[in-house]
């Protein structure tokens, strides 16, 4: 796995019990992956020599991040390195401009856009859909929140466009809330689904997940899955596709990102699901049949841990743990810095009733809060 953050930490983790030899190729020794991981080659993923030299013996390269170069991965698959998904698939996540363009010509519903290159273009824009705001997008680089912008009017477009990158402008959407879809395809075409999950997001941040998205109704959720599946195999992924979706009231669902990898929408499925999405990466990677997606509780929550001002976020264990036996702790060992996600809790339950999700939520919540602060804040 080209990258040793937390995703390839958790992938690693479950390679394990499959008896999986896993290599990551790492920045630094201090790197999520590289702090467990037995196999750990440092280089940089820029460096195509770095890429060539850590794949050679490897029966597939897959990523925990979308950052290698194009240029790079189509040098990888010409010198033979079989790559899970590979550059075609690839470039619909570090291209946003065409994955939209590719995601229209398949039909599949997406918030309206255009490219920009200047502030008449933004206005233009405006002024043919809904208006202000308009919210534009780093075509490339972008991620957790970072690379968008909400732009109420043109001035706060003009100081986005004076950062001098490549822009899109996409007509913001009222939406009911976010939703994500998680799904998984192998070569061999078989595909697994697990359930459509409602993220609640802060300053574009991901900071809760809630499995399976309460009130949703079955016929939306199959849509969702559905959707998934046919933009998985649409655009050739092999392994995990998370779909990020928009649910809109009117229009219905609209897809607003793409990730092809493990997902923070995911992470609920190591406690929550039969499989959980790092195996089932790994085995769709490897051409094996694919685990059963299937929930094992009724509601599942996952909240995010973000750093503080104290480092020492172990020394509140003892505490989280005896308040709440339930709850279940993943740190990353990331360096704590304020608002860098650093772990996640996860808490499940045999209800799914609005008040089981509440009473999930705050648990989760109150654990989160007190390893980052010291304090418990729950629902």
């Amino acid at each position: 796995m080209v990258g040793a953050g937390q995703l390839a930490r958790m992938t690693y983790q479950a390679s394990i019990p499959l008896g999986i030899r896993f290599r990551v190729l790492a920045d630094t020794a201090a790197d999520s992956a590289a702090q467990v991981c037995p196999d750990v080659r440092l280089g940089d993923y820029h460096n195509l020599d770095d890429l060539l030299a850590f794949a050679a013996g490897c029966d597939v390269v897959t990523f925990d991040h979308e950052h290698v170069p194009a240029e790079h991965l189509a040098a990888l698959a010409a010198a033979g390195v079989p790559l899970a998904p590979g550059g075609a698939a690839l470039r619909y996540t570090q291209d946003k401009l065409a994955m939209r363009q590719e995601l229209t010509r398949l039909g599949v519903p997406c918030p309206r856009f255009a490219p920009v290159t200047d502030l008449a273009d933004v206005e233009r824009f405006a002024a043919e859909t809904a208006g202000w705001p308009v919210v534009l997008k780093a075509v490339s680089g972008g991620y957790d929140g970072r690379g968008v912008w909400m732009c109420d009017d043109a001035l706060a477009a003009g100081e986005v466009l004076a950062h001098g990158i490549t822009l899109l402008a996409e007509e913001y959407v009222p939406f009911h809330r976010e939703l994500a879809a998680l799904v998984a395809r192998s070569p061999h075409r078989q595909g697994a689904a697990y359930p459509v999950v409602q993220t609640v997001q802060r300053n574009g941040v991901c900071h809760e997940v809630l499995a399976p998205a309460p009130g949703l109704s079955a016929r939306m959720a199959e849509d969702a899955q559905r959707l998934a599946l046919e933009i998985a195999d649409a655009l050739g992924v092999t392994g995990l596709l998370a779909v990020e979706l928009f649910e809109a009231g009117g229009p219905g669902l609209l897809v607003n990102e793409l990730a092809m990898r493990p997902h923070n929408s995911g992470h609920w499925t190591i406690e929550g699901a039969r499989t959980s999405q790092f195996e089932q990466h790994l085995r769709a990677v490897l051409d094996l049949p694919l685990g059963a997606p299937q929930p094992v509780a009724g509601q599942t929550v996952m909240v995010n841990v973000f750093g503080g001002q104290d480092p020492d976020l172990y020394d509140r264990y003892i505490h989280v743990m005896a308040a709440d036996p339930g709850v279940k702790v993943h740190v990353y060992g990331k360096a704590v810095r304020p608002g860098r996600k650093i772990g996640h809790v996860t808490v499940t339950g045999s209800g799914t009733g609005e008040d089981n999700v509440n009473a999930l939520r705050d648990r989760a919540l109150r654990a989160a809060s007190y390893l980052a602060t010291g304090k418990e804040q729950g629902e």
